[in-house]
């Protein structure tokens, strides 16, 4: 699961002093951030590459959106074949489709 960080950093100010606060990410850590996820009213469109590191949080949060959801019906999870995390794949047809159809 990809964890957010925000790192605030100052450097040398006016000569006097430098000092780096970093912000941490500790409190995402025990959030169950996919919990409530099936109540998302919104349409949605997952795409991702299939060989992506990463892609098994698509899948795990597509499977949380639709499961016992009453607005499963506007989820749709698409995953491009054979590519990975940093291919430039943007499918143009099914993002212009997808929104045609969920963006009355």
């Amino acid at each position: 699961m990809p964890i957010f960080c925000d790192l605030l950093m100052s450097h040398d100010i006016g000569g006097i002093f430098t000092f780096q606060n970093w912000t941490g990410c500790e409190s995402f850590m025990n959030q169950p951030i996919l919990k409530y996820s099936n109540e998302i009213r919104s349409a949605v469109l997952l795409i991702h590459g299939e060989k992506a590191h990463s892609c098994y949080f698509s899948k795990d949060a597509y499977a949380n959106m639709i499961k016992d959801s009453k607005y499963a019906s506007n989820k749709e999870l698409m995953i491009i074949p054979d590519a990975v995390h940093t291919d430039p794949y943007i499918p143009f047809d099914k993002l212009e489709s997808f929104y045609a159809e969920n963006l009355k």
